[in-house]
């Protein structure tokens, strides 16, 4: 990361801003880190992670993407953009769906504009699965964040700047996401896992392999691709069992919005996708992006135009025994694999 040197992470509090943060300050040659997030307690218990008398170069701006003028202020100073920050929950987004337009539709675009009158010189935004053929309102609102980014390099004008996303699956351990859920049940005693339907599936990353790709991203994008990694999935079934092997497996129907498999590339999405070894890229000019990452890239070829990336039909399946290895050295490292 030779040219983000200077660096502001929304959403920087977030399990993801926190896991990126870690990985930045072992980078000496980076001068400056602004945490810009809108909670004050988790600012301050991050504050007395990393006090500002051993890490000079970090700041913390409480903000919300909301406020374009707060964001400008934040951006002053700054060459490079990790927007993570996002309302995320399903069912809070069924409930309240002006909430998530206003965070993350309008939000990015606040992003989007403030980049543009600062001296910002590369954006990565963080998607999910949920924007590849939504079917819940979060997953929508994602979607339009997800071409407000990639548009965002068609009025950039002479500007020194460019717009990537990154779109992965669920995350290990994230605020709210099942595996902590299940591990809370246990620790609680509980001796029922509901399960939503036996035939679910996800994708699965960890948060270091999500931080990387991030990094890896902010090296290597051109400027309007959504980059995909290549990850396994698990059954939901099998996440039970590598948990709670002894609980009883409750079905209790899926919620509203909530899909039985995720997409990571829909296939109508195929026609502008390539295949780049590690990861997939959607391209938003087929052709001239072609060219493009041909020359960069080692490996670089167009997937069929029947292509769809599910979890359900991914070809990697994580099994009983490595979903409880990766949660003993990812989320919990006294849980008991075996």
């Amino acid at each position: 990361m030779t040219d983000s040197k200077k660096i502001l992470i929304t959403g920087g509090t977030g399990s993801f801003g926190k896991a990126l943060l870690k990985e930045l300050l072992k980078n000496k040659k980076i001068e400056r880190i602004v945490i810009y997030s809108r909670d004050e307690l988790k600012q301050w218990e991050l504050m007395q992670k990393y006090p500002e008398s051993k890490y000079p170069n970090l700041r913390f701006f409480l903000g919300d993407v909301r406020d374009f003028n707060r964001l400008k202020r934040a951006l002053e100073n700054v060459n490079t953009v990790v927007h993570a920050a996002a309302l995320k929950q399903v069912p809070a987004a069924e409930y309240n769906p002006m909430e998530f337009v206003k965070t993350n539709i309008l939000g990015a675009e606040n992003i989007i504009q403030a980049c543009l009158d600062s001296k910002v010189n590369n954006v990565v935004a963080l998607s999910t699965d949920k924007a590849a053929g939504p079917v819940n309102l979060y997953g929508a609102t994602k979607l339009c964040a997800d071409k407000l980014f990639t548009s965002a390099n068609n009025i950039k004008g002479s500007r020194d700047i460019k717009f990537s996303t990154v779109r992965y699956g669920n995350v290990m351990g994230s605020r709210g996401s099942v595996i902590p859920f299940f591990l809370n049940k246990i620790k609680e005693k509980e001796k029922i896992l509901p399960i939503t339907t036996k035939d679910m599936t996800r994708f699965n990353i960890s948060l270091s392999e999500g931080v990387n790709m991030v990094l890896w991203t902010l090296n290597n994008a051109l400027g309007g691709e959504i980059y995909i990694p290549k990850i396994p999935s698990y059954k939901i079934t099998d996440l039970a069992e590598a948990i709670g092997p002894n609980c009883e497996k409750k079905i209790i129907g899926i919620r509203p919005g909530e899909k039985i498999h995720e997409d990571l590339i829909t296939s109508a999405e195929s026609f502008s996708t390539i295949d780049i070894g590690n990861f997939y890229a959607i391209l938003p000019n087929p052709e001239y992006h072609l060219n493009r990452h041909d020359k960069k890239f080692k490996i670089c070829k167009k997937v069929p135009h029947d292509f769809q990336y599910n979890s359900g039909t991914n070809e990697h399946f994580l099994s009983i025994r490595e979903l409880r290895i990766l949660i003993k050295n990812n989320i919990d490292e006294n849980f008991q694999p075996f």
